[in-house]
């Protein structure tokens, strides 16, 4: 039988992971080892975001006169919890059914950004709570990591309608609310989840792979960028780059802690 417990002292000695050991973890993400064969998604999947760039917008619209009365800068937790669930800000309030906040340890020391609710967290209030969440709760186990130990977010606030790409004037009015809560929890590292998310935080429109290869910071916070989950999904091939992330992240929490 293996032995997680001994499997994770020979990677904290510097020893490389045996087969027996590869195995253990991919089967915990679903993957196949040795990646031959992957799973085969027949229906298609309602994705909380898309691979694509962000919706370009020659001239951002933020509704005016609906600015926030309190600066969000100057908001503490509840206050800008409170903040998120009344916002008016941009459109996507008339088509909503509740705002997503966020769900998680409010001090932890990873931060999962993704790009906007689908209908799933909509309907929950809650971020990844559908196929893709839950493909999301087994790459966080493969690194012995939960829910109830990181802090998960979006960029948006808000299910844009039928799931489509977010239009940068609203990206513009939720920025001051994911801000915030970065500065509240306080992440020693942040985890940026697809192309949108990665392109926000980083300010880049540079490919998801390439931006993968490559080391970040968010405001002086180390900034990994990966697949998200729903794009997994689709495309299976590509856990194996997720699965290289997962491990970077493992390694970055262990030696920022």
């Amino acid at each position: 039988m293996f032995d997680l417990n001994k499997a994770n002292h020979s990677k904290e000695q510097g020893s490389s992971l045996s087969d027996e050991e590869r195995s253990y973890y991919l089967n915990a993400m679903g993957i196949q080892p040795w990646f031959s064969k992957f799973e085969q998604i027949e229906e298609v999947i309602p994705v909380e975001e898309t691979s694509q760039a962000i919706e370009e917008i020659a001239e951002p619209r933020i509704i005016e006169n609906k600015l926030p009365t309190q600066n969000v800068s100057q908001l503490d937790w509840q206050a800008l919890q409170k903040t998120i669930s009344q916002c008016q800000l941009c459109e996507l309030h008339t088509t909503r059914t509740q705002t997503v906040f966020g769900v998680g340890n409010p001090n932890a020391d990873l931060l999962i950004v993704g790009e906007a609710p689908g209908a799933d967290e909509d309907a929950k209030g809650e971020p990844f709570v559908g196929r893709a969440g839950q493909l999301l709760d087994r790459m966080l186990k493969a690194i012995d990591l939960d829910r109830q130990q990181i802090f998960i977010a979006n960029v948006l606030k808000c299910r844009p309608p039928n799931n489509r790409n977010p239009h940068t004037s609203e990206i513009v009015c939720c920025d001051p609310y994911l801000q915030r809560q970065i500065e509240l929890v306080q992440p020693k590292l942040i985890l940026a989840l697809g192309r949108i998310a990665a392109h926000h935080l980083l300010l880049s429109q540079d490919s998801l792979g390439a931006l993968r290869k490559r080391q970040h910071s968010y405001n002086g916070i180390p900034l990994v960028v990966s697949y998200h989950p729903a794009y997994l999904l689709r495309q299976p091939a590509d856990k194996r780059k997720s699965w290289e992330d997962l491990l970077k992240i493992k390694n970055s929490l262990k030696n920022l802690v």
